[in-house]
């Protein structure tokens, strides 16, 4: 009986000890799993939103942010929820840099987060020159753009996720540098043999983030052979949608319709909001449905879709009235909504305003897409955040974080417009 009895306990501790180094084990698993997120974990994670980012601050885009002032910004955007951020080029310090402030600042603060989806800029031959461009051909640069991004995702693997090829550079409105798929492919088939020789992390994902039209989206004349290898070739489509630039160019969704013509304004500008989300929920399905017409089901996410405030041209006062701090709050907030229900990341352009995209026209739309301004005052959308306390002790520019118009809702509202009848918007294009 005694010796029943030691057996027994012998069992026991010996059960117990078993648990106790599996419950360590599964904990380091945990651990390790929670170091070594890869995009899959990431991409379509509402824990992880996702943000496209500039850090530029003047309009010489020679002056390049610090990295105290990116660290600045990763402070800010991992405040509101940010884990994932979108570069686009690698021919100045800027990506390298950022890479740098990451690593800073997780080796200061272990439990910072932040994931990169590094752009390599993508050029057709004599692109950006007075020499005739040749879509057909490439640039010498792009084997260098493609070299650094492979340089840092292996200098980098905890933090560089994703690798996009280019950067609209297949869409043919974009006319100074647009490229053929081939190149895209070209690229894209290389960077995936470096995966699978073991020279890039095997985690890594690799696309290219280009407009929905571009992605068999829109016109049947991308509908081309090498179109149909790259969307077997990436590991997820990155597809861009704006309605509002489509405000001016394909207005009819932006139309008060006459059902609505006795509706407050306030009603007005909120359905035409409505029907904004609409427009890019048709355009991710477009593109959802030529993949699958393919035979191919893979993920498709939002590389970029935003909305800007300042607008003294086509989406101005002048133009579709589409421009201003309360529409892009209701923009930024309905397309959160959506993308996250739906597990689709969504990289928002863009965190805060830069002045160099449109230097010479200081009211540019090209300049106000941010959710910041370039002095740190907080936009419409992000003031429910303020009240919260979320940015409390974070600057930029050495500036605390603020409201736009001092928080006064009413003075804001004073710049919002109704969205035009048709004849209205007519009249300006």
């Amino acid at each position: 009986m005694k010796k029943c009895i030691k057996t027994t306990i012998y069992f026991l501790v010996i059960m117990l000890t078993l648990s106790c180094n599996n419950s360590a084990k599964n904990k380091n698993k945990l651990n390790t799993k929670e170091l070594s997120l890869n995009a899959k974990d990431i991409l379509g994670n509402p824990k992880y939103l996702a943000m496209s980012y500039g850090g530029y601050r003047y309009k010489d885009h020679d002056i390049e942010p610090t990295i105290d002032e990116l660290k600045e910004d990763m402070k800010l955007l991992s405040a509101m929820g940010v884990g994932i951020i979108r570069t686009y080029k690698l021919h100045l310090p800027h990506a390298s840099n950022l890479l740098k402030a990451i690593k800073e600042l997780s080796n200061e603060q272990p439990a910072f987060e932040m994931y990169v989806m590094l752009g390599a800029w993508i050029d057709c031959k004599n692109a950006w020159t007075d020499i005739p461009v040749l879509h057909d051909q490439e640039s010498e640069r792009n084997a260098v753009e493609i070299e650094m991004a492979v340089s840092l995702a292996n200098t980098y693997p905890d933090i560089v996720k994703i690798i996009a090829v280019g950067n609209e550079a297949m869409v043919k409105w974009a006319t100074s540098y647009y490229v053929q798929p081939n190149v895209i492919l070209k690229w894209v088939t290389h960077l995936q043999d470096l995966k699978q020789d073991g020279k890039l992390p095997k985690d890594l994902w690799i696309t290219s983030s280009d407009d929905f039209a571009s992605w068999g989206g829109g016109e049947d004349q991308y509908h081309v052979e090498d179109l149909e290898k790259l969307i077997k070739a990436v590991d997820y489509i990155s597809m861009h949608s704006y309605p509002y630039h489509n405000t001016h160019y394909n207005p009819e969704f932006w139309v008060i319709p006459e059902a609505e013509d006795s509706h407050t304004n306030i009603d007005k500008i909120d359905e035409a909001m409505d029907r904004a989300i609409a427009f890019s929920k048709r355009q991710y399905d477009s593109v959802n449905n030529y993949m699958k017409s393919l035979g191919v089901n893979k993920p498709i996410h939002i590389g970029e879709t935003g909305w800007a405030t300042v607008s003294k041209g086509f989406y101005g006062p002048n133009g579709s009235k589409a421009t201003d701090e309360y529409k892009q709050s209701l923009y930024y907030k309905l397309m959160r909504e959506w993308t996250n229900k739906e597990e689709i990341s969504c990289f928002y352009f863009e965190a805060f305003n830069e002045r160099w995209k449109d230097a010479h026209h200081p009211n540019g739309s090209e300049n106000h897409f941010g959710l910041f301004t370039i002095d740190g005052k907080a936009k419409y959308g992000l003031w429910n955040l303020v009240d919260k306390g979320v940015f409390e002790g974070l600057t930029r520019n050495g500036n605390p974080i603020t409201k736009t118009y001092d928080g006064n809702k009413k003075a804001l509202m004073e710049d919002v417009l109704v969205p035009p009848a048709l004849n209205e918007i007519m009249a300006h294009q």
